[in-house]
């Protein structure tokens, strides 16, 4: 029974973050953030676990996900991060940040669950942004796979 309400969970995070996303059409520096974000703040509480307690995790949990593409273009571009960032739309990242917060909580979804939930997204956004060549890119939509 357990089993199934974590996987309940993990389908009820993606379903929504997926439909949001695409209802929003959530560039992909937005999502990125957001993401990174989260994924920090759960790191923050496990590293408190794990140093209270001496409990180990995996690294596919503790790390970031090695880039799917294999892709060594460098932008020649200089982005302008302070520019970057001024232009993000701070509400919507805030619409997807409490989306994630609010499931995450709702669900019962456990530390380490939510951490390897986001770790998808992580590395489909680093996969993207790593092949950014321009911040216009940056702004695009992320592209979201179909089996998504």
């Amino acid at each position: 029974m357990t089993n199934e309400l974590e996987v309940d969970g993990l389908v009820t995070l993606q379903e929504r973050m997926v439909n949001l996303i695409n209802q929003l059409q959530m560039p992909l520096i937005e999502v990125s953030m957001v993401i990174g974000n989260h994924i920090k703040q759960l790191m923050n509480s496990l590293n408190e676990h794990i140093v209270n307690t001496g409990a180990v995790f995996p690294e596919k949990v503790t790390a970031h996900w090695p880039l799917s593409n294999t892709s060594n273009t460098a932008s020649e571009n200089k982005m302008d991060l302070d520019k970057i960032i001024s232009i993000v739309d701070d509400d919507r990242m805030d619409i997807l940040a409490t989306l994630i917060r609010v499931t995450l909580i709702e669900t019962e979804m456990a530390l380490d669950d939510g951490i390897l939930a986001l770790r998808m997204w992580e590395q489909l956004a680093r996969s993207q942004l790593s092949l950014a060549s321009s911040p216009g890119q940056l702004f695009s939509p992320i592209i979201l796979p179909e089996e998504w």
